[in-house]
């Protein structure tokens, strides 16, 4: 097994890893209830998607 020569620096160890890092996710607002969701998925409070009811959702008490 190979063993690096010489220690890699904490600069370029930095530079390599600059594309890992995490995204916040995409989120709109639903038209119907203006709840926040995902884009192109069903609203988990309403149940509309498209302006159209897609699920029945039960209420909370």
């Amino acid at each position: 097994m190979a063993i690096p020569f010489r220690r890699t620096s904490k600069t370029r160890k930095a530079k390599r890893r600059t594309h890992q890092k995490a995204k916040m996710p995409t989120t709109i607002q639903c038209p119907n209830c203006g709840a926040t969701i995902k884009p192109h998925t069903v609203c988990k409070v309403c149940g509309y998607y498209d302006n159209k009811k897609i699920i029945d959702v039960k209420e909370k008490n």
